[in-house]
């Protein structure tokens, strides 16, 4: 699994349409909303602003009112083919008056983001902050789960709360036992 080293931005003009494209490491899945607000209202007179993420197993893409398969789709690809995650990639268009026809659009959009992907991945291992509740019966096969895991916060009321950092294995196995994870924010 891969991530981006920066967030970059770059503008290329293909007859006569300018394409900006942005990239962004995404550590907080709540995030990716603000941050398209923000550059929907940055660039508000854009022909379109379209983009695709990948979040651990969460995909989505938007085509922006671009022909369907011919912008996010294809960014989404890109991020897919080099195995990107926790990454939030968009184009801003500005139309210059020539159509491109849909096969010169997907590679506008695709490499838009491809020129902004050269030297900037990088391989990962995760490791999540994440606050974790469990009762007080099963506190014992909490605590053999995370390991050695730090424990920064310990809060005992109803039930117990717990705030750790882990690797992206034992908050697999967490997910498995079905814990109540209540916040996790991605690390690296």
């Amino acid at each position: 699994m891969n991530t981006i080293i920066n967030n970059k931005e770059n503008e290329v003009i293909i007859k006569k349409s300018k394409f900006i494209g942005i990239i962004k490491k995404i550590n907080n899945f709540d995030d990716i909303n603000d941050i398209l607000n923000n550059i929907k209202e940055k660039y508000k007179d854009a022909s379109h602003i379209c983009y695709a993420y990948i979040f651990d197993n969460k995909k989505k893409y938007s085509d922006d009112k671009e022909p369907t398969g011919t912008a996010g789709l294809p960014i989404l690809n890109v991020l897919e083919k080099n195995e990107i995650n926790y990454c939030l990639a968009i184009v801003i268009r500005y139309f210059g008056g020539i159509k491109l026809g849909s096969s010169n659009l997907l590679r506008s959009y695709q490499n838009t983001i491809v020129e902004i992907l050269n030297d900037n991945i990088k391989e990962i291992s995760l490791s999540s902050k994440i606050r974790i509740t469990t009762n007080y019966e099963n506190i014992k096969k909490l605590k053999y789960l995370l390991g050695n895991s730090p424990i920064i916060k310990e809060e005992y009321q109803d039930n117990i709360i717990i705030e750790t950092i882990v690797d992206n294995n034992i908050l697999s196995k967490l997910h498995n036992y079905q814990y109540k994870i209540i916040k996790s924010d991605i690390i690296n």
